[in-house]
């Protein structure tokens, strides 16, 4: 079986990257190893221990990756954090002041709402609809 283990996400600081992403998104510090460069391997996952997609997150080494920290999509939403609860997922990132770039929407396909990261990249909060309504 073939599945996308890592994403690489360009941060400015590993530390601060750390507290947003494990504080205010709720993120689980899977591994912080240092490395013989003085860089360090960084992972973050969503949820204890899923076994899905999770995040490296990877110091910015040069002018040209330090120019891409926070706009890695071009202003696109690039990533999609998927909840199982919405409602109560929304209200905790609201409290750890988490930016929203607009309301909360439920559309056919699910409840979404487009947030942005530390440095301004874009994500979707979603809760996917049952499969039974997001049919056409």
């Amino acid at each position: 079986m073939n599945r996308i283990a890592l994403v690489a996400l360009v941060v400015d600081d590993y530390d601060e990257a750390i507290r947003f992403y494990t504080e205010a998104l709720g993120f689980r510090l899977a591994e912080d190893t240092p490395r013989p460069d003085g860089s360090r391997w960084v992972v973050v996952e969503p949820g204890a221990g899923t076994h899905g997609t999770a995040l490296l997150l990877a110091r910015a080494k040069d002018e040209a990756q330090r120019a891409r920290v926070g706009d890695q999509t071009g202003g696109r939403v690039g990533f999609f954090l998927h909840t199982d609860d919405f409602v109560r997922d929304h209200a905790r990132m609201s409290a750890a002041g988490v930016t929203f770039l607009e309301e909360p929407r439920h559309e056919a396909y699910g409840s979404v709402v487009v947030f942005q990261d530390l440095y301004g990249n874009r994500w979707d909060l979603l809760q996917p609809a049952p499969a039974e309504e997001a049919a056409p």
